[in-house]
């Protein structure tokens, strides 16, 4: 062979090795594990990044594109290249200290892409994505520019673009609350401006036509997609601005009035995932665990200081309007029965507290709350300026903190301490490290916090950077003194528990007290057949289940819960909470002196879960699932349903083979009904195998419950 050959061949190994190493360090695309989603990263002619996403070679996001805008320097939006890329594939498995399931299976597919622009600024932005058998994440990576060691973030700006006029289940993008009712329209149909100027909401701030998210999608082909967010740190909330006419959203921060911005940040930063959901079967979008693999590992240790509980709490009867918050009864909360304003029911009385101690005691109820303890509560709604109300330390006079303590340790009841900052984050921070050491001197180890109102500063929002920030420090803080969470009016929850497992649940939704004092008819009969599949998508709810007074007339005549008696129990299973409240008023549970024969389920059922399933349901319309104690081996089932009777057929074969379970199942009676009947119900006992399976009848706003508890 000649040298010329030689030399030809030479360059041609060359090129062919020199090509396939470029190829491998541009790669673009990545799938799935299972090979069925794959996302295709590409830029545009100008050099603007975008994505696309397929299921089943079917495009279920088409392209879609990437920039950011900021204060007083030049947009990262165009003139990039694609420098290189990374891919890993990791496949590991972690430990739940409490959750829906003892182990969460971790696997995914990772592409990371490195950009620069091709001008004069050369400045840097990577993207990664991490693909998983049931959806995506994605975050960008924005590293130091010369000069440049921190950026106010004006906007960013990542587009969905959708691929059809998808049936959706939305709340408006309000920069303030969460809780609103889900509307049901087609995507063309959004309209959160008209959601503006609610009666029933203390603070709301809607700018502009967006959504909240988790906002949950089907497709005319019946595939399933929700949008949200993981892993929202030192950043601004993520709301979704709509394009009715293009099916398209885009992401919209919420802003501050005081930053003059959305986000500043210090570099290099990586923003949260922008998190795609994609499911053929609507129970699959309850059982992902996609959100919590997205956030780092446990950063704070055992927190076994917190025991997942049913707690029973001095609560539901001041929204009925049995009794107020405040001692003086000058508070105007919307809970007054008419010819009352302004007497003094306060309901945290020494005398009360024991009654509910007492209660939980006799019934196996672990934990007691009682909000309107201390003092401020005269003060709090109606003043402009609202800070340092509340001290966290002071009782009102007729509440002995040390006599109720006292008897609650003798009983064997935890009491849950709380806070009601009234939305004044900075007097907050002043005194939790008081107002924690003295929950620890009391034997306390979790708190409810509040933030009902405006926030103070005003131009600051709730889902803003700065409450973001301030609801990250309030984590912190509580464990350095071993105190677990749960935030109502917060933030709403992005898969991080996993790495801070003190935050136990929050609200973050429209909750069981609107059904007691609001204008609107109350919480629809689809309300958490709805919330199943979107809200408690994002994490822990503490929704306050088990209502069996369904009426409350004697408070009450315009109010009512609109579900059955069936339908609160099995929302113990339905609805995931660590902590689950004991809602009603202790006389509510009882019968002519006994204990209401409905009530042993809620004594039965457990709140800490080997393993989770979803046995079938429909968004808004109805979802039944089954979870495994941990510890005990027993199984517990709910199922609920929408203003619609239903039948429903319960498969036992997720039970252990070669196991008798001696099943009582709590369900509707044949006349029931969530309006005219709602708490008429029957009990019935079997044994069933996993070879077994039950039909039952759900009444309209119905739903039924079942205990399997081990032979």
């Amino acid at each position: 062979m000649n040298r010329k050959v030689l030399l030809y061949l030479s360059a041609a190994i060359f090129v062919m090795v020199f090509t396939a190493c470029s190829a491998e360090k541009t790669k673009t695309t990545v799938t799935s594990p299972d090979g069925n989603i794959e996302v295709a990263f590409n830029l545009s002619g100008s050099g603007q990044p975008s994505y696309m996403v397929m299921h089943k070679k079917e495009t279920v996001i088409d392209t879609s594109y990437m920039s950011f805008d900021f204060k007083n320097i030049p947009s990262l939006k165009d003139g990039f290249e694609l420098i290189s890329s990374d891919m890993k594939t990791i496949e590991s498995s972690w430990d739940m200290q409490w959750g829906e399931q003892t182990t969460v299976k971790n696997h995914y597919n990772e592409l990371t892409l490195y950009l620069q622009e091709t001008g004069e600024l050369k400045r840097k932005l990577n993207i990664c994505f991490r693909i998983y058998d049931d959806g995506l994440g994605f975050r960008y990576e924005i590293p130091a520019m010369e000069g440049v060691s921190e950026v106010l973030i004006t906007d960013e700006n990542t587009e969905f673009n959708l691929t059809g006029d998808h049936k959706v289940w939305w709340i408006p993008g309000d920069w303030d609350i969460y809780e609103h009712l889900y509307t049901e329209t087609n995507f063309s149909e959004i309209d959160a401006i008209s959601k503006r100027n609610h009666p029933n909401l203390s603070a709301s701030y809607i700018p502009e036509n967006a959504v909240n998210t988790p906002v949950t999608m089907k497709s005319a082909d019946g595939l399933y997609l929700s949008f949200h967010e993981a892993d929202l740190t030192n950043y601004a909330g993520m709301t979704l601005k709509v394009d009715n006419d293009n099916l398209k959203m885009e992401s919209e921060l919420v802003g501050s009035e005081i930053l003059g911005g959305k986000a500043k940040v210090n570099l290099p930063f990586s923003t949260p995932w922008r998190t795609i959901q994609i499911e053929e079967r609507a129970g699959d979008l309850i059982e992902s665990k996609l959100t919590l693999n997205l956030n780092e590992p446990n950063a704070i240790g055992d927190v076994s200081y917190f025991t997942p509980m049913k707690y029973v709490g001095i609560w539901w009867e001041m929204h009925i309007g049995k009794s107020t918050w405040d001692l003086e009864g000058t508070q105007d909360m919307n809970t007054y029965i008419e010819g009352q304003r302004g007497s003094s029911r306060h309901g945290a009385n020494t005398e009360n507290a024991k009654k509910y101690i007492d209660f939980a005691a006799a019934n196996g109820i672990k934990g007691l709350l009682v909000e309107g303890w201390n003092t401020g509560w005269d003060q709090w709604i109606n003043t402009e300026d609202r800070e340092g109300v509340f001290d966290f330390m002071t009782p009102y006079s007729d509440y002995n903190f040390e006599e109720v303590m006292a008897y609650a340790k003798e009983k064997g009841v935890e009491v849950i301490m709380h806070h009601e900052t009234s939305a004044a984050p900075r007097t907050y921070e002043k005194q939790m490290e008081v107002a924690y050491n003295f929950m620890k001197e009391n034997g306390m180890n979790s708190v409810k916090t509040g933030y009902v109102g405006k926030i103070i500063p005003k131009g600051e929002y709730h889902h803003g950077q700065w409450m973001v920030n301030h609801y990250q420090k309030v984590l912190d803080d509580a464990a350095a003194k071993k105190i677990a969470i749960n935030a109502h009016e917060p933030i709403k929850a992005t898969g991080k528990r996993r790495t801070y497992p003190n935050a136990i649940a929050r609200e973050g939704l429209r909750g069981q007290e609107f059904n007691a004092w609001a204008t609107d008819g109350g919480n629809p009969p689809d309300h958490l057949s709805t919330v199943a599949f979107t809200r408690m998508l994002s994490g822990p709810i503490d929704f306050t289940p088990g209502v069996f007074n369904i009426k409350f007339d004697e408070y009450k005549k315009s109010n009512q819960v609109n579900t059955t008696l069936a339908h609160q129990l099995a929302l113990y299973v339905v609805i995931y909470s660590p902590i689950q409240m004991v809602c009603d008023l202790p006389e509510h549970y009882m019968v002519n002196g006994e204990i209401h024969p409905a009530f042993k389920f809620i004594t039965d059922v457990g709140v800490d879960w080997e393993a989770s399933k979803v046995l079938d349901g429909e968004i808004a319309d109805h979802v039944m699932i089954a979870r495994k104690e941990k510890g005990s081996g027993n199984w517990f089932v709910g199922g609920i349903t929408d203003e619609n009777s239903r039948k429903q057929t319960v498969n036992f074969n997720f039970l252990d083979e070669g196991t008798t379970y001696a099943a009582t199942i709590y369900k509707d009676a044949d006349d029931a009904h969530y309006d005219t009947n709602p708490e008429a119900y029957e009990i019935q006992a079997m044994e069933v195998t996993n070879t077994s399976n039950v039909e039952i009848e759900l009444a309209p706003g119905g739903g039924f419950a079942i205990s399997l508890i081990k032979k």
